[in-house]
């Protein structure tokens, strides 16, 4: 009976090891997240609130991978680490918001927009309540999903059959919207305003040394007359 025991205990000693692994591993990234969502609001220099917010990305997509969710933590890493943080980084490294943000805050305009930003940070904050509090005022919420769910394959696989079958008119509409609205940010760059003076390329790569240099004979004490 001893033996018995001594091997039941040996077998499962290794699976309590990985769950309190599992457990320290997901509040530690858990803990990393909140001090990084906070520290974005808090410090003082723009590129270190961009620095922690990539931080805070990469936290968050450990967790979606431990709960098994890999897609949203690989997307998470890709397309929010890869591209918008990086984007918001170069943004504001060429901006040199640093020096204007002084200027921003210290001017009577940007305080009339705190009312504003205050008022869609509450209709954001009510609806993540409603979102996240959904199952409570109704139960059968995800009992009245009609999609099949198989533990023979990952959740990747899954989401996949369910949306370029079932929502295939969805998924490319929304890529449609997302040409569109690529076109248009296009458009609104080159548009023609007055008062703003554009580069030529093809002029400045064009120009012969005739046209950018002028060879005068220049007197003693008598200056020289430039046409502009």
């Amino acid at each position: 009976m001893g033996k018995y025991t001594c091997c039941k205990y040996k077998g499962r000693q290794p699976l309590q090891i990985v769950m309190i692994a599992h457990a320290v591993f997901f509040y530690l990234f858990s803990f990393i997240a909140i001090v990084s969502a906070i520290m974005v609001t808090a410090a003082r220099n723009t590129v270190h609130s961009v620095f922690f917010l990539i931080l805070d990305f990469i936290s968050i997509s450990c967790l979606f991978i431990m709960i098994g969710a890999e897609f949203l933590g690989m997307i998470m890493l890709i397309v929010y680490v890869g591209a918008v943080a990086v984007l918001f980084l170069f943004v504001v490294m060429m901006l040199n918001v640093a020096q204007q943000k002084n200027q921003w805050f210290g001017s009577s305009k940007s305080s009339s927009h705190i009312p504003v930003g205050l008022l869609v940070s509450l209709i954001i904050f009510f609806e993540l309540i409603i979102v996240v509090g959904g199952w409570k005022y109704k139960p059968d919420l995800l009992n009245s999903s009609t999609i099949f769910i198989s533990d023979k394959i990952t959740n990747t696989h899954s989401l996949g059959n369910v949306l370029y079958t079932d929502y295939i008119h969805l998924f490319q509409l929304s890529g449609m919207i997302l040409l569109v609205a690529m076109i248009g940010a296009i458009v609104l760059t080159f548009r023609q305003r007055e008062g703003l003076k554009r580069q030529s390329y093809i002029k400045q790569i064009s120009r012969e040394k005739k046209d950018g240099v002028q060879i005068v004979d220049a007197q003693s004490k008598k200056g020289v007359k430039i046409d502009v």
